[in-house]
């Protein structure tokens, strides 16, 4: 009995022995200097090309060096200053007081300033171009194009753009079914759909079947979620509940049809191309509201296609 009394006493002590642990390397990660983010750091000493900055906690690391030039005339030891960290062209971390067009996890456009054999480099708004390796690119590029990126930091520590913005989203979002979020869409492909970029954090898609309009990498949506999958990535729709879209649709195909001398050349067996082009809706949509229509007999169906009573 005492035995089991000890062996439980001793399970309860590791345990409490690893949340120590783990709670202390996790205070350790939040106190260390970020590499690639715009963070407060604490002014330690004064030298001739610089001050030499660190967290105000941490003196385990290496502390980094805020240029001269860079440094406020009226900064004093022991201030605290926002600063962006980053690698020079020596590969050494160092800060600026400049802000970047884009820090590591945000995604967005930049400018194409150099185009080499191994990769791009890119204006990112500091005196050293930001890398896009090759095999993050998805489509080639041409010097002054402007690029949708992502920023993350690769193996060998460094700071990176990616154009495969997928791998930089996180499927643990906080919404649910008919939740009204805004993204922006990333890549598009006609027989799947436009991915999103859903806060710029979370991975969502709107499929083929409801992505009406014309669409391109930077546009931004709102969008409804119609569905989250099980793995926790968000299906997505340009409508809004359905009863207030067909009334909407249905406004749409009344008034295309008035321009139109009061009838339109669509049916239920137009393509869904056809219907796209004429009206910027799904077939799906459109078979809805004029389903709507027929019943409040304001149109009619002719050999032509619908027209207006």
């Amino acid at each position: 009995f005492f035995y089991l009394i000890i062996q439980e006493y001793l399970k309860h002590y590791k345990y409490m022995i690893v949340l120590y642990y783990e709670q202390k390397l996790k205070e350790g990660r939040r106190r260390m200097i970020e590499l690639g983010k715009i963070q407060k750091l604490q002014v330690l000493r004064n030298t001739q090309v610089g001050v030499y900055l660190n967290t105000a906690d941490n003196r385990d690391s290496e502390d980094i060096l805020l240029p001269k030039k860079q440094v406020p005339e009226d900064i004093k030891i022991g201030d605290m200053i926002e600063v962006f960290v980053y690698r020079d062209s020596e590969d050494r971390m160092i800060a600026t007081t400049k802000r970047p067009k884009l820090t590591v996890g945000e995604i967005g456009f930049l400018k194409v300033a150099e185009k080499t054999k191994i990769g791009a480099f890119l204006n990112w708004g500091l005196e050293k171009d930001l890398f896009l390796p090759f095999k993050e690119q998805t489509s080639r590029l041409q010097k002054g194009e402007e690029c949708f990126v992502g920023l993350y930091i690769d193996k060998s520590n460094r700071i990176c753009a990616t154009m495969k913005i997928q791998k930089l989203l996180s499927s643990e979002s906080p919404y649910k079914e008919n939740d009204r979020v805004n993204g922006t869409i990333y890549y598009v492909r006609p027989d799947m759909g436009a991915f999103v970029a859903v806060d710029g954090k979370y991975e969502g898609l709107i499929p083929q079947n409801e992505l009406y309009g014309i669409y391109e990498p930077g546009d931004n949506v709102e969008v409804r979620v119609t569905k989250v999958r099980e793995d926790g990535k968000l299906y997505l729709s340009l409508r809004k509940k359905n009863y207030k879209e067909i009334s909407k649709d249905a406004e749409i195909i009344l008034e295309k049809m008035k321009a139109n001398g009061g009838m339109l050349p669509l049916n239920d067996e137009s393509s869904p191309n056809e219907i796209n082009a004429k009206l910027s809706m799904s077939k799906g949509a459109f078979k809805k509201a004029v389903g709507r229509l027929l019943k409040e007999g304001k149109i009619k169906f002719t050999a032509n296609g619908i027209k207006i009573v």
